[in-house]
């Protein structure tokens, strides 16, 4: 695992045409995010911002994960997303 591909899959991930559910949204967002910046340091949203508040929840359940684990698992699942990619 290498920057270059962490690089490209977040090129790749902005290319994507067909559906991407929120759920899938969320986890590439999480470990981009865990893989970038590394824990999640900042205070938790107000339970009102839901959509900061579900960004904030999945890049904190990755605390404690390494960055290049993020990345090995960001350039999986951005894998994943372009097979199915439909559009």
């Amino acid at each position: 695992m290498c920057q270059v591909e962490f690089e490209m899959a977040c090129a790749a991930v902005k290319q994507l045409k067909g559906p991407v559910s929120d759920q899938e949204k969320l986890l590439v967002y999480s470990f981009y995010k865990q893989a970038t910046q590394g824990d999640c340091n900042i205070p938790a949203p107000p339970a009102t911002d839901v959509k900061a508040k579900a960004k904030w929840e999945a890049w904190n359940e990755n605390k404690g994960m390494s960055k290049m684990d993020a990345m090995r698992i960001y350039v999986a699942k951005v894998e994943e997303l372009k097979k199915n990619d439909t559009g």
